[in-house]
């Protein structure tokens, strides 16, 4: 059973970060013809271009994506439920599925800063990944430059931002409790 969990945990959350890679790559307008970039929208497109259909998009965010991410958290936790390895109720699931969202949506945002660091640290020139990353991550990091400058050629936003991002997953751990701490 561990094992199932562990294979249907790890598929559902690689597609969620999919999706939710194109909803950032959408909101920080990205250059969509990058090969990172046309690898999320080839792996989205069958089913966000049925769901355009019924879904539009407003304010510049795209519904339908957002609502597929919160479809495939709650899929996999309906599944889950299925298997008896998640007991709650069908709102806790729904609720769940929706802070599920957002609890990928923070990790997806570290890793995505930790390789933006690594390459910053390894790159000899822009790299095609190395650019989105920037392009994804400058929106967030740019205004804590305003406040912390580059010190003797050290750029401390990306530390900032990872203090931030601690702090907000423990503040969402004792909103949740102990739920939040197993998604």
């Amino acid at each position: 059973m561990n094992t199932a969990y562990y294979l249907i945990n790890t598929l559902f959350d690689l597609y969620l970060m999919v999706v939710l890679l194109r909803i950032w790559l959408q909101m920080a307008r990205a250059d969509f013809y990058n090969p990172f970039s046309q690898f999320v929208v080839k792996a989205t497109n069958p089913v966000l271009t049925p769901m355009r259909r019924l879904v539009p998009g407003f304010f510049g965010i795209d519904f339908a994506a957002v609502l597929l991410a919160v479809l495939v958290a709650l899929a996999k936790l309906l599944i889950f439920k299925a298997m008896n390895l998640l007991y709650a109720d069908w709102p806790t699931v729904a609720l769940v599925s929706l802070v599920t969202v957002l609890k990928k949506a923070g990790v997806m945002l570290f890793w995505i800063l930790i390789i933006r660091a690594l390459l910053s640290w390894v790159s000899q020139g822009r790299s095609q990944i190395e650019y989105v990353m920037l392009q994804l991550t400058e929106p967030l990091l740019a205004p804590i430059r305003r406040v912390i400058p580059p010190m003797g050629g050290l750029d401390l936003s990306i530390l900032v931002a990872f203090i931030a991002l601690q702090a907000l997953n423990w503040l969402m751990g004792d909103m949740f409790g102990p739920l939040w701490w197993q998604l």
